[in-house]
């Protein structure tokens, strides 16, 4: 892992939940015998914080505002193909026999199936090596979608290491197929984000995402903690965070900034 990449997942890991609510929490025990006042606020801040992000209700509030309508065949027209997005693999699986999909790209995977069948568009697989691993996301989904699914893969894209990269990458490949006009598929919530790199990269797409919130609380354990909601705050946090950043770096002029990649996020 090149040095850069290394400082952004550690800066991601200090940050993001479980990671940035534990290290308020220690802090606050490190600093009680001094200040126990000052102590016990930021344990309290840092426990309860972890414990908020942990309820599915509050990882729904996060992720709703991310929720976009289901891709319809009929909204395919004049897109030239697919487009589908890594979101990182899973390393040394002992039952694949090596590195295989991780979670987010095999939902990815399995709905770009979906809409690959629905629509007979040809389809590009975009994603490079996550830090360690042999295997590029290109070419894992690409085994995937071809073995596992029966879907052709006509472009793979193996140089990309976050979601500028994916379109930069992808945007250069279809130019040379003539092609201006995609349907994208990511997750809900990394879509906006995605669309407006791949517009930026001269390529105009349709969204198809998966991973699109529900509509609302259904039950009680709605305000249960679980790891499922915590993973999935996480994630929307991330987002937020992105493209907070995103949008600064445009009010200030800064071109070819991208956020730390998700790849780690399986």
């Amino acid at each position: 892992m090149d040095v850069p990449v290394l400082l952004k997942a550690i800066a991601k890991a200090l940050v993001l939940p479980p990671g940035g609510p534990l290290l308020i929490a220690i802090a606050g025990l490190v600093i009680a015998p001094r200040a126990p006042r000052a102590g016990r606020a930021l344990t309290v801040l840092g426990v309860g914080a972890l414990a908020l992000l942990s309820l599915p209700i509050v990882a729904w509030l996060l992720t709703r505002p991310f929720s976009i309508p289901p891709f319809e065949v009929a909204q395919a027209g004049g897109a030239q193909a697919i487009v589908i997005l890594g979101g990182g693999v899973r390393r040394n699986a002992p039952e694949y026999g090596g590195d295989t999909l991780g979670r987010l790209t095999a939902e990815r995977v399995r709905y770009g199936a979906r809409v690959a069948r629905a629509t007979g568009l040809p389809v590009l697989v975009s994603g490079g090596y996550p830090p360690g691993s042999p295997t590029s996301e290109a070419a894992a989904m690409r085994r995937t979608l071809e073995e596992e699914y029966g879907i052709a893969v006509r472009w793979a894209e193996p140089r990309s290491r976050n979601t500028r990269g994916n379109a930069r990458e992808s945007a250069a490949i279809l130019a040379d197929a003539g092609i201006r006009h995609i349907v994208l598929v990511a997750h809900a919530i990394d879509m906006p984000r995605a669309l407006a790199e791949f517009a930026d990269a001269g390529i105009s797409a349709q969204p198809a995402a998966t991973g699109i919130p529900g509509p609302g609380p259904a039950g009680p354990m709605d305000f249960v903690p679980s790891a499922a909601a915590l993973q999935a705050s996480h994630d929307a946090l991330y987002e937020w965070l992105a493209n907070l950043a995103r949008w600064a770096a445009g009010m200030v002029g800064v071109s070819g900034f991208e956020p730390p990649a998700s790849t780690s996020r399986t």
